[in-house]
């Protein structure tokens, strides 16, 4: 095999048609003895420095395994292997001397960086001694010299005399200036230790200051720091400067608090309430004027606030995306009396919780969780009437997620059912139906769908949107199938909260308990709800005593959708309170107090609240309502609806009556109730509010109008609706004019030369240019000129000159149109 290629060959060792050893070689002199075997037909006897014979028997190395030369190589190709082995050798021991003179350098550069170091280390060791030092030496200079200078200020001329003839006899210590203040001291001291027993020689600054001979303080320092205490109680230290603040004053504050809040001492604050001749003590409230005098007094700024302000506390930040996390549904059990909402309740959770549970419930709190077979979590709220849940919505705590409408098949849609749906409707909450009393043999769950869709309710098999679920509580029926439809409304709506934060819930309801106090049954809506935590609760406030499940254990936290009783309030709150966990109890107890305040002023001033000519100003000064609502009660059904019918034909595409709930018979408490929470008038046709709904009425300031002429009551109606009408603009024109020229001038622009061919032109009003009829700008005047004078009008067949406001594109021929605008107040007649 040839080499002249440079690539390495085989040789075999002694030639010839038999096995024989060859010898491989690598880069660096590293070599490889093999067993080759090779058979030859025929013996070719190769010519001096013939490339044949060379690839025949040529070998890897220069000289074979035996030491001798492989037979077939020349000279030539002998001494050419022999320089390449000796360059290889000499590159790899060129390599070595190379690697072994980077290891060094890298040591030496690693020892030189550590050696920096530890320079650095020291230097700053020493500069910071020194700067140590320095300051040491700084303040022992200051210190002599202040005491120097008032021992010079409160010693007596003669009386230097006395301490100089009781030290004559005795080695004078080095006489310095402080030193007069020893000799003063040691004067003064030489008589409470007459006979003796005084201490031989004077006692140098430098001996006080390093306290040899196991002294303590000397009475100079005592007296400084005294003296020190007593400028800053005097409010005199120029130690250190003062800080300015920016204090909130409320209408009326204590005067600890506003100590509290400037950062002063309460004694300064009293005192100088004295010395403007004003006696109030620490507890005492002062009026805003009288402590923005003390706060400018004492060098603050004041921030004037409103009572209302204390609640900004329980101003939150809103949680971000990636801080929620999934929290199970809130659902509500709504329905007619005796239809068996308690009833379904009770078999889902008997179903659904385990038998040692079950027996386990202390107290019916009317709030239950239940787990479903897939795991999933939903919270159960059992409400009794429907008080607590227009309650809730009124105080502003939007507890449910999902109302599951209980209808028994046996005896349809029931007065009470439309309440209901008012209800959900008001609170624009999704609703499933659950049709109860399925077994029974009277059951008909056709005409419950059918009497739901008089009330805008169309169920699924209606081909509506509106789940609906045939069930009995009794038997067990489709409790499966309404579970796996609360759970697929729940992902639907997607519901999230976060846990780590102030708790924040609402009342569910709550009671005095004999034994144990106000207790509320709170549903908890954000945060976690902590033993411990402090809370304000509408104008109650308190610290978690215990929090106690709906299976009666006691447990220490509660999250998002749990619903617990909470222990520890100091009184009763009201159904649809909101809770919110404040950081301390001071701030729960302001809030409190100015809740209580707000909410005695609003009972004393009940009566004059939602009437009608108020809703009528209101929808006058907001914009945005386009909907009228109003609650209905007749003396028999067919007024009901002929007074529904005649109100929902009030209206026009941007206002329109919305008839809340329409039923027979007297006014009651649920009327008044959900009047409350949506703002709404109660019309009264032939029937009059019971004792209970009038009481209520005139405490939440709910009207309540009575009419025995549907004209009348119509009429009222839409003489309120009108007020929720914007007014129409108007356009009027006034006149045109055509551009015969157009100029161009400084300062100005382009100015249009104008003949006004039709009416007026008048500086105030509003332009449009047409361009072949066509309208490419409309905006005001810059400019109206006659002459060279501005004027406010031109009239017809006179010339004049008009600028556009930021707009030059004007061009001859065009034809400028001057219009004004009016406000027509509308109606709905």
């Amino acid at each position: 095999m040839s080499d002249n290629d440079g690539k390495k060959t085989l040789g075999v060792r002694g030639g010839g048609s038999r096995s024989g050893s060859v010898k491989q070689s690598f880069s660096h002199g590293r070599t490889k003895n093999v067993v080759v075997e090779t058979k030859r037909k025929r013996v070719v006897v190769p010519k001096p420095g013939s490339g044949a014979a060379a690839g025949a028997g040529g070998g890897k190395g220069p000289i074979g395994g035996s030491g001798k030369r492989p037979a077939g190589i020349s000279d030539a190709e002998m001494e050419r292997r022999l320089k390449a082995l000796q360059a290889a050798k000499a590159r790899e021991a060129e390599e070595t001397a190379q690697r072994a003179a980077d290891e060094k350098a890298r040591a030496e550069e690693r020892e030189r960086l550590r050696a920096e170091k530890e320079q650095k280390e020291r230097d700053q060791r020493e500069a910071e001694e020194a700067l140590k030092r320095k300051v040491e030496e700084e303040e022992r200079k200051a210190r002599e010299a202040a005491e120097a200078a008032k021992a010079a200020a409160a010693q007596p001329a003669p009386a230097e005399e006395a301490p100089r003839a009781k030290t004559q006899g005795k080695p004078a210590p080095r006489r310095t200036e402080p030193q007069d203040t020893k000799d003063d001291r040691g004067g003064r001291r030489g008589r409470s230790d007459e006979g003796g027993g005084r201490r031989a020689g004077k006692l140098t600054l430098n001996q006080a200051l390093s306290g040899e001979g196991g002294r303590q303080k000397s009475m100079a320092a005592m007296k400084r720091k005294q003296e020190r205490a007593r400028q800053k109680a005097m409010g005199g230290s120029q130690q250190r400067e003062k800080i300015v603040r920016d204090v909130q004053l409320p209408e009326a504050i204590a005067v600890a608090e506003l100590a509290n809040r400037m950062a002063e001492r309460v004694a300064d604050v009293v005192k100088a309430l004295m010395n403007n001749g004003i006696m109030a003590t620490q507890n005492q409230s002062i009026d805003a004027d009288t402590a923005e005098l003390i706060i400018e007094e004492f060098g603050h700024r004041v921030t004037r606030v409103s009572d209302a302000d204390v609640e900004d506390v329980l101003k939150v930040e809103d949680d971000k995306a990636e801080d929620l996390m999934p929290r199970p549904p809130v659902i509500t059990i709504m329905g007619h009396v005796d239809h068996g909402k308690t009833s379904l309740l009770d078999a889902i959770r008997n179903a659904n919780v385990t038998s040692g549970e079950a027996g386990g419930i202390t107290q019916h709190i009317g709030a239950y969780q239940v787990t479903t077979k897939d795991g999933q979590i939903l919270s159960f709220l059992d409400t009794p009437g429907h008080a607590a849940f227009t309650s809730m919505r009124s105080r502003g705590a939007q507890v449910t997620d999902i109302v599951v409408l209980v209808v028994a098949a046996d005896d349809a849609v029931m007065p009470q059912t439309v309440e209901a749906i008012n209800h959900a409707k008001a609170a624009k909450v999704p609703m499933i139906v659950a049709i109860n009393k399925i077994d029974k043999p009277s059951a008909n769950a056709t005409k419950v769908r059918t009497d739901l869709l008089q009330h805008e309710v169309v169920v699924e098999q209606m081909s509506g949107e509106v789940q609906d679920v045939e069930v009995s509580a009794t038997t067990g029926q489709g409790l499966d199938s309404l579970l796996e439809a609360i759970a697929l409304q729940a992902e639907l709506l997607e519901l999230k909260a976060n846990p780590n934060r102030n708790a924040e819930g609402a009342v569910i309801e709550a009671q005095l308990d004999v034994g144990r106090g106000p207790v509320a049954t709170v549903l908890v809506q954000n945060g976690t709800l902590k033993q411990g935590d402090i809370f304000v609760v509408g104008e109650q406030f308190g610290k978690v005593r215990a929090l106690i499940n709906d299976k009666g254990e006691r447990v220490s936290e509660a999250g998002p959708s749990v619903p617990v009783e909470v222990l520890g309030i100091n009184g009763t709150p009201e159904a649809g309170d909101v809770l919110n966990v404040v950081e301390t109890e001071a701030q729960a107890r302001e809030i409190a107090e100015y809740r209580a305040s707000v909410a005695k002023e609003k009972r004393a001033a009940a009566g004059a609240a939602t009437t009608l000519e108020q809703l009528m100003q209101k929808a006058k000064d907001d914009k945005d309502v386009s909907e009228l609502p109003v609650l209905v009660k007749a003396d028999v059904q067919g007024s009901s609806e002929a007074i529904v019918q005649a109100l929902e034909k009030v209206g026009n595409d941007e206002v329109r009556v919305r008839v809340l709930h329409y039923g027979v018979g007297a006014i009651t408490e649920t009327d008044v109730g959900l009047a409350e929470a949506s703002g709404a008038p109660i019309l009264g046709f032939n029937v009059r509010a019971n004792a209970p709904a009038r009481n209520a009425a005139n405490q939440k300031g709910v009207e309540i109008r009575y009419y025995s002429v549907i004209y009348d009551l119509v009429d009222d109606v839409k003489a309120a609706a009108s007020g929720l009408l914007s007014n129409e603009i108007r356009e009027k024109f006034i006149g045109y004019a055509e551009i015969k020229e157009v100029f161009k001038v400084s300062n100005v622009g382009k100015v249009a030369g104008c003949l006004v061919t039709e009416g007026v032109a008048r500086r105030s009003a509003g332009v449009r240019l047409l361009r072949d009829n066509v309208v490419i700008h409309e905006g005001t005047l810059k400019t109206l000129k006659r002459f060279k004078d501005e004027v406010a009008e031109v009239i017809s067949g006179q010339e004049c000159g008009m600028a556009f406001e930021n707009y030059e594109d004007i061009r001859p021929a065009d034809v400028i149109e001057i219009f004004e605008r009016e406000e027509v107040e509308r109606s709905l007649d």
